[in-house]
């Protein structure tokens, strides 16, 4: 069967699986929702690292402010924030059934677009960085925006913030939010699968082969790259919103802003699936979730032991990715056509004696 065929059937098998797995793995179900959300992180990540080349470290920003965002809409809409935040508060507050989805809903809108907006201002001038200059400008934005959360009473600082309690049971709870975060997933996904197929594809990666070529043939690079941050944003921003709600609290160094946990992962997530194909992503972090969680239930202590030999492995003898590997193996299954070797043309005095008497 050949790639064109295989597509569609792969995209309604991934749906089918995406639906059936909370009733198939009932007691997993919290699990297979952060493997959507790493799904994500990956994809949202080699929009820019993979299919740009712009390998940021910093992309934990947009998620974190989306999951502040959303939080300090649902709680102003009807409460003062500083006062739900406070220390000092000593009253129970609850949010009735209409309260808790309205401000959900719109928090989740807000914190997308929130860090959409913030994507227009870090690219402004992070994208006058290149290279591994681009990489420490980004993860020093993620770092100082964990830092100044940390301090700033009015969202909680360190201490972090409760969200509104969920108004249902928590098997609902459960299911509600493992359908939100797959079906984000899912979108992201249909959603890049045109975007790559389009001119702006081509752009992107007429960027990440040779920018300064791209520039000389009249291509807007920077708008490009500029747009290419802002989708990454938007989604970021929406996954934060939503597992900020699911896990019910929020804190910056640890939830919002990991810089040393999530942050990593969305690299490493790539490099093991493959950079710059659409695959890839999906499968590097369906295997290192598998992995990740294997790992922290059975091998506690040596979790991080094991992350960093898969980096040294990766880095060392696995620079393709799986789905890279793959596509190199069997590039007929891809539909990537590879011309035939001409045939090495022959010396026409090969095989001639020399003659007697000859020049020398």
């Amino acid at each position: 069967m050949n790639s064109a065929r295989l597509q569609p059937l792969t995209y309604w098998l991934l749906l089918l699986i995406g639906v059936a797995a909370p009733m198939l793995f009932p007691d997993y179900t919290n699990q297979i929702a952060v493997l959507w959300l790493m799904i994500v992180f990956a994809l949202t990540w080699d929009i820019l690292g993979g299919q740009m080349g712009y390998n940021s470290l910093g992309n934990i920003f947009f998620f974190g402010a989306g999951m502040y965002v959303s939080a300090v809409t649902q709680i102003g809409l009807y409460y003062d924030v500083g006062m739900y935040t406070s220390a000092a508060r000593t009253t129970h507050i609850a949010f009735s059934y209409s309260q808790y989805f309205t401000g959900f809903a719109l928090g989740t809108v807000t914190g997308g677009l929130v860090s959409a907006v913030l994507a227009i201002g870090v690219g402004s001038f992070v994208f006058g960085l290149r290279g591994p200059y681009f990489a420490i400008g980004t993860l020093g934005i993620a770092v100082a925006a964990a830092e100044l959360v940390s301090s700033w009473e009015w969202v909680g600082a360190a201490s972090g913030i409760s969200l509104p309690v969920f108004p249902g049971g928590p098997e609902t709870q459960k299911l509600f939010f493992y359908f939100l975060l797959f079906a984000l997933s899912f979108i992201l996904l249909l959603f890049l699968r045109w975007l790559y197929s389009t001119n702006f594809g081509l752009a992107i990666n007429a960027i990440r082969d040779d920018e300064e070529k791209a520039e000389g043939m009249g291509l807007h690079t920077r708008g490009y790259k500029r747009t290419a941050l802002v989708i990454a944003a938007f989604f970021l921003g929406l996954s934060g919103a939503i597992f900020g709600n699911m896990t019910g609290f929020i804190e910056p160094r640890d939830i919002a802003f990991p810089t040393t946990t999530f942050n990593i992962f969305m690299v490493l997530m790539v490099l093991l699936g493959g950079k710059g194909t659409l695959w890839g992503p999906v499968v590097g972090a369906v295997v290192f979730h598998v992995i990740k969680e294997v790992t922290w239930t059975y091998f506690l202590g040596w979790q991080y032991v094991t992350l960093g030999l898969l980096i040294v492995i990766i880095v060392v003898y696995f620079q393709q990715g799986i789905v890279g590997w793959v596509m190199e193996k069997y590039p007929e299954r891809f539909g990537i056509q590879i011309a035939p070797k001409e045939p090495e043309e022959i010396p026409r005095t090969a095989g001639l004696a020399t003659q007697p008497g000859g020049a020398e």
